[in-house]
């Protein structure tokens, strides 16, 4: 439980991934999951018009590697910068009567 009044009293600190720094991380994934997925593929020019191939290849390429983070935070938080966030003991102010 969280608390931001002045009178409450921390009880100690937990580590936790720090995911705001996740974000570069999520785009060199997806890039080079993306890269991998089209090596193969013919070179073509566009015309300014979206191809709709390319848009669902960029689309599963990030959710893949939204996949593969969460997998990898979720087991292996020790790989990733974490940031220590306070625990608050409850009064007796916070308990419902």
């Amino acid at each position: 439980m969280t608390s931001t009044r002045s009178g409450s009293q921390v009880g100690g600190y937990r580590s936790e991934v720090d995911q705001q720094k996740l974000g570069p991380a999520l785009v060199i994934a997806s890039s080079l999951i993306l890269a991998i997925r089209t090596a193969r593929w013919p070179t073509t020019h566009s015309d300014g018009l979206a191809n709709m191939e390319w848009e669902k290849e960029v689309e599963h390429s990030v959710r893949i590697g939204r996949l593969v983070l969460s997998h990898l935070t979720t087991r292996y938080p020790d790989l990733f910068q974490s940031k220590q966030v306070p625990w608050y003991v409850a009064t007796d102010e916070d308990s419902p009567k």
